[in-house]
C-alpha cells in the first residue's frame, strides 16, 4: 500500500483558534493519545515564540512515543543575517526535535509588500534557512506559505520558491493553502505540477475557509502528496484547518493507502473526543465518521433498510472508525426500529407481539405530549422495561419540597427536602444548591446514595431547558433534557412538564434508574 503520511498540527495551528489554551500537561495528554492512534508527525510548536512551548519541548522529550515523530515549528532566518546567527532558529534547534517545519513565503506579493524584502532575498532566506538545519542533522519540512495564491499569482516565482528548498536538501515541500480559497481542481492540477518537478516528497497543509479543507487534502494526494497535515476535528484560526478525523478515514478507507497502523483506526472516535475535551470545545457530533450522528438513522424508511444491510445507508461500518450505529426511537421510525431497540430488553419480541403494539402507542402519546426520546434513548430504556415489566423499582416518591431564597453573594439559595419509598422503608434527606434543580439532584443522592453507592460516581454534566408552546407564556410545557456521566459513560434523560421543577424531577430520576440498571444493582 502506498503511504501517506499523516501529520498532526493541533498542538500548533489548532491551539492557534479562538478560545483554545492548552496547557504543557494538555499537550502532553494530546501528544500520548496522537501516539497511541498512530500519527506520524506531531507538530507541537513553535519553542521560540513563548516559554510554554519551550517548557513543553523538554517535558516530551521524555515521553516514550511508539508511532509519532515530535516536530518543532519555526521560520526562516530574518532579513539580512545569518542562519546561525537567527535567534529563533537557535531556540528551534534547543527543542531537540529529530525533525523541524520551516515555514517561508512563496507568493511574491507576500514578500514584497509583508515582509518588505526583495524576491531574491527572500529564495536567500529559504536555502540559508534549510541547509542550516539539514547541516545539523535535522530532518527539515518546509512550509511555502501561501503556495497557491502565489503560484496563481506568479507560478514561476512561487516554484523558484520551492526550488530553493530543494536544492538545499529539504525532505518535504508541504504547499499550503494559507487563506483556504483554493478549489479542488486547482489543487489537483498545481500539486501534480509540483510532484513532478521536484524530487522532494510532497505535502499539503489546507486551511477551511471556504469548506474545502478535507476534499482539497484528499485531492492533493489524489495528485501525488504523500504527506497530509492538519488537526484533529478540524480545530485552528478563523474557519479552522484540514480535519484529520475525516483525511485519515477517506485516505485509507476509500482511497486505500496506509495513513495510520490499521488497528488503529478503531480508535479514531474516541481520540476525536478526548482531545476535544482537552480542547474544551462542543464536540460536534454532525463530524462525519466520528459523530454520534454519522451513523444515526432516525426515518422508518431507513431504518428498515439499513436493518436488511447496513449498505444502503452506510458508506462504512461504523466499527471501523471506532463509532456505533444509532437507531433513533421517534414517531417517524416506525415499527421496525421500535422491534429492534424492545429486542435488545426482550429478544422474544416480534413486530406483531401486543407487547411491540402497546409500547409504540405509549411512545407516540408520551412524543404528542412534548417528548423526544431521539435526544434522550436512555429515558426510553428505562420506560420501555417498566412497560414491559422488567424492571426492578428502586425507589417511589413520596413527596418532595423546594425553598428558593433572594439571590445572594452565596451561591447556595435554594434548599430541597426530599422523601422516598425504599425497601420498604422511608428515607429523608435534604440538598443545598446553586438552584432549585441542583438541590433536588442533591437531596437525591443525599437520599439514595448509602442505598445505592454506584450513585456516588454519577455527576450531571449538562441541562437544558426548552419551552414548547411559547404562546401560553409561563402555562407553557417544556422539555428538561440532562446528560449525566459516571466516567466511563454519558446518558441522557429526559422529563415535560408545565413545572419546570418536576420536568426535573422526572429526568433526574430516570437518570439515577438507568445508572442503577447499569450497574446491575
Amino acid at each position: 500500500m502506498q503511504k501517506v503520511i499523516a501529520y498532526d498540527s493541533t498542538l500548533r495551528d489548532g491551539a492557534q483558534a479562538q478560545g483554545i489554551s492548552f496547557t504543557v500537561e494538555d499537550k502532553l495528554k494530546v501528544v500520548r493519545k496522537l501516539d497511541e492512534l498512530g500519527v506520524s508527525y506531531i507538530e507541537a510548536g513553535n519553542p521560540g515564540s513563548n516559554p510554554k512551548d519551550l517548557a513543553f519541548f523538554e517535558h516530551v522529550a521524555a515521553l516514550d512515543l511508539k508511532h509519532s515523530k515530535i516536530i518543532a515549528f519555526g521560520s526562516t532566518r530574518k532579513i539580512g543575517i545569518k542562519a546561525e546567527d537567527d535567534r529563533n532558529l537557535k531556540s528551534l534547534l534547543s527543542a531537540n526535535t529529530e525533525a523541524v517545519a520551516i515555514f517561508g513565503k512563496s507568493w511574491d506579493y507576500q514578500v514584497t509588500d509583508i515582509l518588505r524584502t526583495t524576491l531574491e532575498e527572500n529564495l536567500a532566506m529559504i536555502s540559508d534557512t534549510i541547509a542550516y538545519l539539514k547541516q545539523q542533522g535535522k530532518e527539515v519540512v518546509f512550509d511555502a506559505e501561501h503556495f497557491f495564491d502565489g503560484y496563481k499569482a506568479n507560478a514561476d516565482y512561487a516554484m523558484q520558491t520551492l526550488k530553493a528548498a530543494a536544492d538545499a536538501g529539504v525532505d518535504v515541500l508541504a504547499l499550503c493553502d494559507t487563506n483556504g480559497g483554493t478549489f479542488p481542481d486547482e489543487i489537483h492540477q498545481i500539486t501534480k505540477t509540483v510532484v513532478e518537478t521536484f524530487d522532494a516528497a510532497v505535502g499539503i497543509h489546507c486551511h477551511n475557509d471556504c469548506e474545502m479543507a478535507v476534499a482539497n487534502s484528499v485531492a492533493a494526494v489524489q495528485a501525488g502528496a504523500v504527506q497530509v497535515q492538519g488537526t484533529i476535528n478540524g480545530i485552528g484560526e478563523r474557519c479552522g484547518n484540514a480535519n484529520l478525523c475525516a483525511i485519515i478515514p477517506n485516505v485509507q478507507l476509500k482511497l486505500g493507502m496506509d495513513c495510520i497502523p490499521a488497528a488503529q483506526m478503531a480508535a479514531l472516535s474516541t481520540a476525536a473526543r478526548y482531545i476535544n475535551e482537552i480542547a474544551d470545545m462542543p464536540f460536534n457530533e454532525k463530524a462525519p465518521y466520528v459523530g454520534n450522528d454519522a451513523f444515526t438513522h432516525k426515518g422508518g424508511m431507513h431504518i428498515d433498510a439499513v436493518s436488511k444491510n447496513p449498505i444502503s445507508y452506510e458508506h462504512v461500518e461504523p466499527a471501523q472508525v471506532g463509532n456505533k450505529r444509532h437507531i433513533l426511537v421517534s414517531e417517524v421510525a416506525g415499527r421496525s426500529a421500535l422491534l429492534s431497540k424492545l429486542q435488545e430488553i426482550d429478544p422474544s419480541l416480534t413486530k406483531e407481539s401486543a407487547d411491540t403494539k402497546r409500547v409504540l402507542e405509549e411512545l407516540k402519546a408520551l412524543e404528542h405530549e412534548g417528548y423526544q426520546f431521539e435526544n434522550a434513548e436512555h429515558s426510553f430504556d428505562v420506560r420501555v422495561r417498566k412497560l414491559l415489566g422488567k424492571n426492578k423499582t428502586y425507589f417511589k416518591l413520596q413527596r418532595y419540597t423546594i425553598h428558593v431564597e433572594e439571590p445572594s453573594q452565596s451561591k447556595i439559595n435554594s434548599t430541597a427536602t426530599v422523601s422516598f419509598a425504599v425497601n420498604d422503608e422511608v428515607v429523608k434527606a435534604v440538598g443545598e444548591g446553586d438552584g432549585p434543580v441542583n438541590a433536588l439532584d442533591r437531596a437525591m443522592r443525599n437520599a439514595l446514595r448509602d442505598t445505592y453507592p454506584a450513585i456516588k460516581e454519577m455527576k450531571l454534566t449538562d441541562y437544558k431547558v426548552r419551552v414548547l408552546d411559547s404562546n401560553l407564556a409561563t402555562a407553557a410545557k417544556v422539555r428538561v433534557i440532562i446528560e449525566t456521566s459516571d466516567g466511563a459513560k454519558n446518558w441522557s434523560t429526559i422529563g415535560v412538564s408545565t413545572d419546570i421543577t418536576e420536568a426535573s424531577w422526572i429526568a433526574l430520576r430516570d437518570a439515577i434508574e438507568y445508572k442503577l440498571m447499569q450497574a446491575g444493582v
